[in-house]
């Protein structure tokens, strides 16, 4: 049973660095708008391209993995995220590097959702369970390592060393691997009757919606730009549903959108994603730019969160057996709400100690009970031949919703800042916090009325051999 170890050591490893990657470069933010010469504006698509692509594409590797073999999607994935690394780090030009995330964006797309469903077709009951609660801590603690990871290289390296670190990582987990994972294949392999031009809709609808909510800062949420914008990615949108009803080999077979937790646990994920990599983007600008932190300074500022949310981990997935996976999320939403409220009223210029470091630990606390609750429950009943499908529809729900946090929250923190204006970006700090709050409602009554409760068989054993 060794072999089982390395599977879930290998899955979540490379979950890990895709996830890593969506928060390490908030930190270097600054250091790559004043080197490559970005607005003030436009630095969250630094940030943007590589989520928006992960999660636009993530339906499309999901049913890859199902129709072509999870081991042969889950390394292509990981060989095009290794090279758009190293073309993130040599980067020269805005352009390039905006290009060269997206590029790691499209890796990642294939690589993640091969990874769940091979966890997910790796292990069975209590085993299952214990894995996906793993999952659920690494999607969170790699976002928060991220930002400490990414304060470290830039003060020491350089921001470009917060790409390049991932060749040979990257490298690294191909080799091992290429070894380790089966190559069974579900049936024939085939793409046949896919749907490509479902999933260029979808990429499509969602591009012109962060576009126009984040014009919004600079147009006004009431004008044409942005109301023209959001009505263009309904109809996007509306063509991805209408093409996936006629396709052949729809990317996610409607046998899915019939199963209440996996849908309700992708709306969940997705939002508790976006509060998460918002609150980083917004933390990480106020930070630096309000209280004058550096790179490094803020990395370790970051360092509680993501204590923070490995303590949880461990506890939720210990407390799932007690009192159920959609108690252990609740709880976990709860704190995160909590934590909002708290930095939706620091003052213009905050103390880390009074005013900071409580709310990042109950910010922390609550996204690693929240992710492990929502990991287990969303793919709790899903089966083998469906894991692939349903893997990528909670990966897209990650994604997107990393996407659309940096937008929406980037949108009502920056809007009619100017550089240098502290009093205007500490107040929009505090209104992005607001929004926090909101969305953590909303979230809240999401899963009290349609996740269910998953708690491993009684009596059995909850370690992985």
């Amino acid at each position: 049973m060794r072999r089982s170890w390395f599977v879930l050591l290998l899955v979540c490893s490379a979950q890990f660095m895709v996830t890593l990657d969506v928060t390490v470069a908030n930190v270097a933010l600054p250091s790559i708008g004043r080197d490559l010469g970005f607005a003030i504006g436009d630095l969250q698509w630094v940030i943007t391209p590589y989520v928006l692509l992960t999660g636009g594409f993530m339906l499309l590797g999901g049913r890859a993995a199902d129709l072509l073999g999870r081991r042969a999607v889950f390394l292509g994935g990981l060989a095009v995220f290794t090279l758009a690394s190293l073309a993130s780090g040599l980067a020269g030009s805005p352009a390039v590097l905006v290009g060269a995330r997206a590029l790691q964006g499209v890796g990642a797309a294939l690589l993640l959702p091969a990874a769940l469903s091979i966890l997910t077709t790796t292990y069975e009951g209590a085993q299952r369970t214990r894995a996906l609660a793993a999952w659920g801590a690494i999607g969170s603690s790699g976002m928060a390592v991220g930002l400490l990871v990414g304060g470290l290289l830039t003060e020491l390296v350089g921001w470009r060393g917060i790409f390049l670190i991932n060749v040979p990582i990257g490298l690294a987990v191909l080799v091992v691997g290429a070894q380790t994972l089966g190559r069974g294949v579900a049936g024939r392999p085939s793409l046949r009757g896919l749907d490509g031009r479902g999933a260029l809709l979808l990429v499509s609808g969602l591009v012109v919606a962060l576009y126009a909510i984040s014009e919004a800062q600079d147009e006004g949420w009431g004008s044409l730009v942005t109301l023209g914008g959001l009505a263009v990615a309904a109809a996007l949108l509306a063509g991805f549903a209408a093409s996936e009803r006629a396709a052949r080999n729809p990317l996610v077979p409607a046998t899915l959108w019939r199963r209440r937790s996996l849908v309700s646990g992708t709306v969940v994920t997705a939002g508790a994603t976006a509060i998460m990599v918002g609150a980083f983007f917004l933390n990480t600008l106020y930070l630096q730019d309000v209280l004058g932190m550096t790179a490094l300074e803020t990395g370790l500022a970051f360092l509680p969160v993501a204590i923070a949310v490995l303590a949880a981990a461990h506890v939720g997935s210990h407390l799932i057996g007690h009192l159920g996976s959609r108690a252990v999320l609740l709880i976990g939403l709860v704190a995160v709400g909590g934590a909002g409220l708290g930095l939706a009223f620091v003052p213009d210029h905050a103390s880390y100690l009074a005013d900071l470091l409580w709310a990042y630990v109950l910010l922390g606390f609550g996204a690693g009970l929240s992710f492990v609750g929502v990991s287990v429950g969303a793919m709790a009943d899903v089966e083998h031949a469906e894991a692939g499908g349903a893997s990528g529809l909670v990966t897209t729900g990650h994604e997107v919703g990393a996407a659309l946090g940096v937008a929406l929250l980037s949108a009502v923190a920056t809007a009619g800042v100017t550089p240098g204006d502290l009093g205007a970006l500490a107040a929009g700090y505090r209104s992005g916090f607001v929004v926090v709050v909101g969305l953590t409602v909303a979230l809240v009554g999401v899963a009290a009325a349609l996740m269910p409760t998953v708690r491993p068989p009684a009596g059995a054993r909850m370690a992985l051999h």
